[in-house]
């Protein structure tokens, strides 16, 4: 796979509307060209411990930011025609799917691939979490749970397995 988009949803509870941040990296003919990170203020707004722990966002971070149809009228040109790559595919296609429901959206029907599956299939590693799989990949994540960052992970996985 030469040509796709590689997409990361961080969620600021456990709705998986509630997208606070999107990283998409674009990459046609095995380069990457181009890259897309926005905050985006959730749906519904609030955050739990547990995912600021994860990601360090809070409600003070994205209150001032535009919503998920907003950012998406964004990317949508971005990633018109490719396919959608993503580490733990389910997670982040879930998240697409809940916000454009909870926004009333229609839902294009996205191609989707999975990196967390095609390294399950193709390293043996102990852990298959993005971090571990990119660096056996030969990509040295410095800033695991950032979107842009996971979404750079996963390109870089892609182009290794997919």
């Amino acid at each position: 796979m030469t040509d796709f988009a590689a997409i990361d949803f961080e969620t600021a509870n456990g709705r998986r509307s509630s997208v606070c941040s999107v990283g998409v990296v674009i990459v046609r003919q095995g380069e990457i060209v181009d890259k897309f990170y926005s905050l985006i203020r959730p749906t519904p707004n609030y955050y739990t411990y547990w995912t600021t722990e994860v990601h360090g966002l809070t409600r003070s971070d994205t209150d001032n930011h535009p919503t998920f149809p907003e950012v998406w009228s964004q990317i949508a040109p971005r990633i018109e025609g490719l396919p959608l790559v993503a580490h733990n595919r389910p997670f982040d296609e879930s998240c697409l799917k809940a916000a454009f429901e909870e926004f009333g959206m229609d839902y294009p029907g996205y191609e989707f691939h999975c990196t967390l599956a095609a390294s399950r299939r193709s390293l043996d590693l102990p852990s298959h979490q993005l971090h571990i799989s990119a660096a056996a990949c030969g990509y040295n994540m410095e800033n695991h749970h950032h979107a842009l960052a996971d979404a750079e992970a996963c390109a870089a996985i892609a182009l290794k397995l997919l």
